[in-house]
């Protein structure tokens, strides 16, 4: 059990209280990972500034990589939190396992997606080349991969500030790939 409180609207900075108030009013409350970042009197507005600057990936695509990148971290947080995105962009539960995997039997383009995402997570950054190739070969553009991998690092963030604070999943908690029939 974590020790890191996630805090409420009264214990952070001002400008980060007008944050939670729009959360409030966008989503219906604060998620606690956001909470955790508003620790930080900068860090909740830098991160939601960047993980909501453009891309030339669709929502779904997006999903696609966080659930890769949140499986190869083990952040349980993060996978509960885009395994409920997922769905509201139109995937299944059992798509979602597949992505959470690294690949996707339905659609040959998020494939070679899912699977650069993973590739990409588990090396570090230095991507097998077959899999670069695949990426392009499946009709992603260079700045496709630029987007792809700034992707994997927002979501890199998250998940370790997840894995370090270990506060509280508000969602429904995704269940342990190894248990699901992928």
């Amino acid at each position: 059990m974590s020790t890191f409180n996630v805090p409420t609207r009264e214990e952070v900075s001002t400008n980060n209280q007008t944050i939670f108030d729009n959360l409030n009013k966008a989503l219906g409350f604060v998620p606690n990972l956001y909470a955790t970042y508003a620790h930080s009197d900068t860090a909740l507005e830098n991160y939601l500034n960047f993980s909501n600057a453009k891309t030339s990936l669709s929502a779904k695509e997006k999903e696609v990589v966080n659930l890769a990148v949140s499986q190869v971290n083990e952040c349980i947080y993060c996978l509960s939190a885009h395994t409920a995105i997922g769905k509201m962009n139109g995937f299944t539960d059992e798509q979602i396992l597949e992505l959470r995997a690294g690949f996707a039997s339905f659609d040959s383009k998020l494939d070679a997606l899912a699977k650069l995402a993973k590739n990409v997570t588990e090396n570090r950054g230095k991507a097998d080349q077959d899999v670069v190739e695949n990426f392009f070969a499946a009709g992603y553009t260079k700045g496709n991969l630029i987007d792809t991998i700034v992707l994997v690092g927002d979501k890199t963030i998250s998940n370790y500030i997840n894995n370090v604070t270990e506060i509280p999943v508000d969602f429904p908690v995704a269940q342990p790939l190894e248990t699901a029939s992928v």
